[in-house]
Order: C-alpha cells, then structure tokens, then sequence
C-alpha cells in the first residue's frame, strides 16, 4: 500500500495540475489504507466480541468465546470505498447528486458493517442485510447506469471504466461473503480473516489503482465534466498564442471567385 502511494503520487507529478484529480484521489486510498495495514499488523485497532457461534477447530478442541474485530479496518474503509466510487464514478462522468447518493449508500454499507460485527448477538445478521442491500444498489450503479453514462464519453473512457468497473463489482461481492465467515459466522480464524481481507484490498486498491491511472494516460478530466482551472492558465495560453505567432501561423480575410468572404490560415 505504502510502496503504490509513493508511486500514484510520483506520477501525478509527471501531469499538469489539473490532470492529477485521480492519482491524488487513489494515492489517497493506498495512504489510509497503509495506516489500517500499520495498525493491524502492530496487533492495534481491535476490541475483543463474545462470539455467536463458538468454532470447532477439531480433534475435540473449540475456540475461544471471544473473536478480534479489527474496527480500524472499517475506518480505512469508510474513508477509502468513497474516494474508489469517486474514482469511478467521475471517470463515468456521472452526474454530482448521483455520486453523493451512492457514497451515502457506500457509508451506510460500511457502518452496517461495522455494527453488524460488534454485535455479539444475532441482530448483527440484520445489520448484514441492511449492508447487503446498500451494496446491491452501488453495484447497479456501476454495472447498469454508470457503464452507460461512460460508454457515452467514448470508447476508450468506456474501456477504463469496464475494466476497473468490473473488477470493484468482483471484489466487492466477495466481501460480504468474508464478513459471513469471519464476523459473522466465526467460521475461519482471524489470521484467515487478514489474508482473506488482504488479498481482497490488494487487488481492490493497488491493483485497481494502476488499472485506473493507467486507463486515464491519455484522458482530459476536462471531457468527463471535470474541469479544474489553475493559477496560471492565462500565462500558459498567453505562451501557446505566442509560439504559435512565432510559428508564422495567422489568420486572413479572403473573399473566393462568387465574392463571399471567409477566414483563411496562412503561413
């Protein structure tokens, strides 16, 4: 996370100002989440849950009645899912209610999630399903009205949007299914917990990022409504008018053979 935030943002710095939107805001998810990643792996961020079910963990032995919740893990991801839609939406070029809607949704997926998994008893399934149809609609978002609005913008915005489209929708499919084995159900064991939640950010946040960076090389923020105005615009089209002057690039009144007048490039 940490070796993808220096790199998101070492790019950034090889585009204009206001061509950095992205990088800065998926440096900005491998950045928290490198703090989540520090204080899970320090054994930091957790609180100890009485466990619904208790496991068998064979040969006549049982788990403890306790299981680690790492809540430090729902605050990376109550600041980081936002800032991926974002990510995505933007490249859609969706309109801003919209986008505030779906992040709403997003937020209340992530602290349904979170409840959900702090509750020893079993309401916590009634927050799982709350979450559960909040992520429902985000993914009817990216897979129906946002492919759409991307598609519009031209192909290749279209390819970049599929593409990381495709693979959040994936990803974030499956984490349902690990909060079901793991805070839920207390079917696997915290050490699985975090390799099954660190493949899934893995591929959700690094990879991801590159995809969409990648995806973005040759793509005005401009053409998807996004456009970011900067201190020095006026000098630098002041430049652009001057090289081209010096090019001996300019503009002529002509009239053609039937007497109508128009504008013709010489040089």
């Amino acid at each position: 996370m940490t070796v993808a935030t220096f790199t998101f943002i070492g790019l950034a710095w090889t585009k204009p100002r206001q061509h950095r939107l992205f990088h800065y805001i998926t440096a900005g998810v491998t950045m928290v989440a490198s703090i989540a990643y520090f204080s899970m792996g320090s054994n930091l961020g957790w609180t100890p849950i009485d466990v619904e079910f208790i496991r068998d963990v064979g040969g006549g032995v049982v788990a403890g009645t306790n299981r680690e919740i790492f809540y430090v893990r729902y605050i990376d991801w109550f600041i980081t899912t936002p800032l991926l839609l974002l990510d995505l939406l933007l490249t859609a070029g969706m309109p801003w209610p919209t986008i505030l809607w779906v992040i709403l949704v997003d937020e209340v997926m992530i602290v349904t999630g979170l409840v959900g998994a702090l509750v020893k008893s079993s309401y916590k399934w009634g927050y799982f399903v709350f979450g559960c149809v909040a992520l429902f609609y985000i993914l009817w978002v990216l897979v129906w009205e946002a492919r759409r609005h991307a598609s519009a913008l031209g192909s290749d915005v279209g390819k970049v949007f599929l593409l990381c489209g495709s693979l959040t929708s994936i990803l974030w499919f499956l984490y349902p299914i690990a909060w079901g084995l793991c805070e839920g159900g207390n079917v696997i064991s915290s050490d699985s917990e975090a390799v099954f939640y660190g493949v899934l950010d893995l591929f959700a946040k690094p990879v991801f990022g590159a995809l969409l960076i990648f995806g973005h090389k040759n793509i005005d923020p401009a053409r998807l409504g996004v456009y970011i105005h900067d201190y020095n615009e006026k000098d630098v089209m002041q430049k652009d008018k001057a090289v081209s002057q010096g090019n001996g690039v300019n503009h002529a009144h002509t009239s053609d053979a039937n007497g109508h007048s128009h504008n013709a490039d010489q040089v």
